[in-house]
């Protein structure tokens, strides 16, 4: 037990006096509560994750080969602070060569992060002061919001519609928001959406930011992971090297989420900003694990078998639930298939309403062992992961089809 007093010292940022008390529970927890649920209920029948958003395999042998050589080199025991040059020239190559970027300086328009969510903690502090707003898109990662709020900032929501692409709408922001706002945070590929930006976008993006004075801060956790053509670098657009940065990752490109590791490359002044506020947070990657990632960046093929795995089971999904009812597209990148949900099914157990995403999702986990996961932000939709565990593409066959199976019997209405 705790001494009572201890309950006054929570800052408020975290709840007060009334941190811990909240009998609120979260999405991720719901559906956490109910597939434990549904497996004790239903214990001789597997439950299909498609809700998970990571990699079903491990990194690549050969990054994992470079991991353990590099782990043994004393040169690489010590603290790497804010990375060593061989991350940072390799991510100027992979720059140039996979994402069609100009020339870029790795010693003052690169460093290391220990991955994207670390970096999207970090930037609020450069650039967030009190009353100062954050545009951020949804449905979307929260995390750079959730550090705006801390230092005092506010949060203006973007919501991303299908009717727009799943783009925001710049020219929807109120101005006096915009006359208040510092930064627009964007990520395309999309999480949860799936969508991929357009070259016109990103051009659009540009003059915005340089007419309303905003730092952009695109989040390509996804770079490489598209189905056709070459990966859309928001700093391959003309212009924004003057007013922004990009975050990558080794994590979903090269099958490497724990491992921590990418960079943020841009505009200098924001590198160094980013850089002064990382030391002061860090003490950088191990330098084996950085080696490593340096070896993936300069083997984008690795990706590109990646991607070629979840395109081909997105070509397995999309189809499977159209059949059933759906009105879904193959999205051009991500591992993401982004669904408009029914608002009601018809079916052996009778009528089934669902008055939001969340209640779908959790019909689809405790009435067919099918895990997803909901969003309510702008609309109702339910997100599929093709990271699925699967044992090869017979396996993968398989899954879809027994996914379809357990719902062919049900009608589904959207209207």
């Amino acid at each position: 037990m705790s001494d009572p007093y201890l309950q006054d010292l929570f800052a408020e940022r975290i709840g007060g006096r009334n941190y811990g008390k909240t009998t609120a529970v979260y999405k991720f927890e719901k559906i956490k509560r109910a597939k434990k649920a549904a497996r004790e209920a239903r214990p001789n029948v597997a439950l299909i994750d498609m809700g998970v958003g990571e990699p079903d395999e491990p990194a690549f042998p050969e990054v994992i080969d470079v991991l353990c050589a590099e782990a043994r080199r004393p040169e690489n025991r010590g603290y790497a602070d804010n990375g060593g040059p061989r991350l940072k020239e390799a991510a100027a190559r992979y720059l140039r060569e996979v994402c069609g970027v100009g020339e870029i300086d790795p010693a003052t328009q690169i460093v290391h992060s220990m991955g994207s969510k670390a970096a999207l903690s970090i930037l609020p502090a450069a650039f967030i002061n009190p009353g100062d707003v954050a545009l951020m898109t949804v449905p979307g990662y929260p995390v750079f919001g959730t550090h705006a709020r801390y230092y005092g900032g506010e949060v203006h929501n973007l919501p991303l519609r299908e009717e727009n692409g799943f783009l925001p709408d710049l020219d929807a922001i109120p101005a006096d928001i915009l006359g208040r706002a510092k930064t627009l945070v964007l990520n395309y590929p999309n999480n949860p959406t799936g969508a991929s930006a357009t070259p016109e976008f990103f051009a659009k993006v540009v003059a915005f930011a340089r007419e309303h004075r905003l730092v952009v801060i695109h989040d390509f956790a996804y770079a490489a992971l598209v189905f056709e053509g070459r990966p859309l670098s928001f700093l391959a657009t003309p212009g924004a090297m003057k007013v922004g940065l990009e975050l990558h990752s080794t994590s979903k490109n090269f099958n490497m989420t724990g491992w921590r590791c990418g960079f943020v490359a841009g505009n200098p002044l924001l590198v160094k900003a980013y850089s002064d506020i990382k030391d002061n947070t860090d003490s950088g990657q191990f330098l084996a694990i950085q080696h490593a990632s340096a070896h993936a960046f300069d083997h984008p093929e690795i990706t590109a078998s990646i991607a070629a795995k979840y395109s081909r089971r997105m070509d397995l999904l999309v189809p499977a639930l159209n059949r059933l009812g759906f009105s879904t597209r193959k999205p051009k990148g991500s591992f993401f298939l982004y669904v408009r949900c029914p608002r009601s099914a018809v079916g052996p157990g009778g009528r089934v309403d669902f008055p939001s995403a969340e209640a779908f999702s959790q019909w689809l986990i405790s009435e067919h062992l099918v895990s997803t996961v909901p969003w309510d932000d702008a609309g109702a939709y339910v997100r599929f992961s093709v990271t699925f565990e699967a044992g090869g593409e017979e396996e993968e066959k398989r899954i879809v089809a027994e996914i379809e199976r357990r719902l062919s019997s049900w009608k589904f209405g959207f209207a």
